[in-house]
């Protein structure tokens, strides 16, 4: 893999091996799933698919959120102040 790194890289600064652990590990920190929280050791490529996956139902719930409040609105009498400090926060 470093081979592939290095002619990628351009002449460009290279990420250690050891950055990129410490990059995982944060990366890891970052996500709300508990078995991936022990201190035994993941392996990176579970914890870029963990991330992916978590990244794609955080989508999904911004997107059903989204249609919510949508829904919400549509139904929401224009003239009422809550509905315009509403409207005032996403515009």
């Amino acid at each position: 893999m470093s081979s592939r790194r290095s002619r990628s890289s351009g002449g460009a600064s290279r990420i250690s091996d050891e950055q990129i652990s410490d990059l995982v590990a944060k990366l890891q920190a970052l996500l709300p799933e508990a078995h991936l929280r022990s201190n035994d050791r993941v392996p990176s490529a579970r914890v870029l698919q963990e991330t992916c996956s978590y990244i794609r139902s955080l989508h999904r719930e911004v997107d059903d959120l989204s249609d919510r409040l949508s829904e919400l609105l549509a139904t929401a009498d224009v003239s009422t102040a809550q509905a315009a400090v509403i409207r005032s926060l996403l515009m």
